[in-house]
């Protein structure tokens, strides 16, 4: 029977057998603990019936709520085609291959090689007295080397656990940019919706105010009123027609930036944006459920305590460099002077044994890095910690503006007809002859005002609730990674 070694000593393999049962359950540094941050039972600025028990229901399509089927299809194509979105599922992909690169570690290294040297060495002195130049020989050799880290002391599996962190951060960062992508589509939407309206309003004063011109001029032609009167009309008119550019530049300005979401060249969505709609709105309440389903809802929140995870392994992986380093290290091959006999059994050859690297003294170069890795993890916990009370702050700041403007509605609203009305008496009593013409034209700019502004107002609530679903952490589940 052939055999290619002799066994090692078996005290040593005693010895060796021993060392893996003694490390091998040893797991340096800390061990991660969930991050824990202290919430309040309830949202200060909700209403009292605001409380959903299938939150994760009325949150995972939000933009669903607004019933407006061009939103959803917006939304849903910027999720197939965002090259933001598309770069960060690329990192999870990045994410993944350093932990496969990582976790190979723990298994054993093998390597095929091969060699041929042809070697001239000089003859000895005696041999050099009668004219030897020396002689030339050929060496062939061919083999496997394999080295092997046993993980006795757990340096490689925390490398490993901080990878898989890492995996979940990424994974974390991408929903966060799924959250993000569905509010930044809609929020341009309203604010394209928005600018439709505005232009409707303010070519309808447009008109008004040009038929209040009309009959100024007649009446002057008439000789009731004066010039003064015409031109107060005229300049009337001339400003309300330089608000028409603004307001058509804001259009251009959010259908560019919704064909930039759907990874599309500016311009491109014009055809189906171009036909005006009315801003979309909730028609229901929000379900805005309890503080303590921020944590693990909100992507950004988890994907901070991933990296709080991520760093309590990585003080492992440095705690780990004061620990011994056992390595399996061998190599089996041939080696010939002549390659008609490279494969002969007389020339094959073996070495095998462990290798053990113990630090002494590095003038404390591995507490130091020890030491660094545990401030990274203080500033992941103070992170995370940070990024609890910027959520809370969000949605709290979301659910007052989409709450007050709410209630604002209704006084602009009876604004709006309050001066609908001064403005149909003000003509007719100006046409009668009964006021002056300066009443006309407060009573113009009053409606315009307050119409346009009610329509800003409806822009607000349904801007405010977009944040208040991105607050929530809305919007990820639609797809899955």
């Amino acid at each position: 029977m052939f055999r290619f070694w002799n066994f090692p000593n078996p005290l040593f393999i005693g010895c060796l057998l021993l060392t893996f049962a003694a490390g091998g359950c040893m797991t340096p540094g800390p061990s991660y603990e969930p991050s824990r941050v202290e919430l309040p039972a309830v949202w200060h600025s909700a209403p009292g019936d605001s409380s959903d028990v299938d939150i994760d229901k009325g949150l995972a399509r939000w933009w669903e709520r607004f019933d407006d089927p061009l939103l959803t299809s917006l939304i849903e194509r910027a999720f197939d085609a965002n090259v933001g979105l598309r770069a960060a599922e690329a990192r999870i992909r990045e994410a993944r291959a350093v932990r496969r690169g990582v976790a190979s570690g723990e298994g054993p290294h093998v390597s095929v090689d091969g060699s041929y040297k042809n070697v001239h060495s000089p003859s000895s002195a005696s041999v050099r007295a009668i004219g030897s130049d020396g002689y030339e020989t050929n060496q062939y050799q061919a083999g496997f080397d394999t080295s092997w880290e046993i993980d006795l002391f757990g340096g490689i599996r925390r490398a490993v656990e901080a990878a898989d962190a890492d995996i979940d951060a990424q994974v974390e960062a991408v929903r966060g940019v799924r959250v993000s992508l569905a509010a930044e589509v809609a929020s341009a939407y309203v604010d394209l919706r928005t600018a439709q309206q505005r232009l409707i309003v303010a070519k309808s004063a447009l008109e008004t105010q040009k038929r209040t011109l009309d009959l100024t001029q007649k009446r002057y032609r008439a000789g009731l009123v004066t010039r003064l009167d015409v031109v107060n009309a005229e300049a009337q008119v001339a400003s309300t027609e330089s608000t028409l550019p603004v307001l058509e530049v804001s259009f251009r300005q959010a259908a560019y930036a919704l064909a930039v979401l759907l990874g599309k060249a500016p311009g491109e969505l014009d055809a189906e944006l171009s036909h005006p709609a009315a801003i979309p709105c909730v028609l229901n309440r929000v379900p805005v459920g309890v503080p303590a389903d921020l944590s693990r809802r909100r992507p950004d929140i988890r994907k901070a305590e991933a990296a709080v995870h991520a760093a309590t392994a990585r003080i492992g992986v440095a705690t780990a460099d004061l620990f011994p380093k056992v390595y399996l290290m061998g190599n089996v091959g041939y080696q010939s002077t002549s390659a008609s006999t490279l494969l002969d059994w007389s020339s094959r050859f073996w070495s095998i044994g462990p290798s053990i690297s113990l630090p002494v003294f590095d003038s404390g170069k591995i507490r130091s890095n020890i030491a660094v890795k545990e401030a990274q993890q203080e500033q992941a916990l103070l992170n995370y910690r940070q990024t609890v009370l910027t959520a809370l702050q969000e949605v709290e700041y979301a659910l007052t503006a989409a709450t007050k403007e709410a209630s604002r509605q209704d006084a602009l609203r009876k604004a709006v007809e309050a001066n609908r009305r001064a403005l149909d008496l003000a003509l007719r009593l100006y046409s009668g002859g009964q006021t002056d013409f300066l009443n006309v034209l407060q009573a113009e700019k009053a409606l315009y005002a307050s119409e346009d502004t009610l329509y800003q107002s409806f822009r607000t609530v349904s801007t405010q609730l977009v944040a208040l679903y991105k607050a929530l952490g809305g919007g990820w589940e639609a797809q899955e990674l």
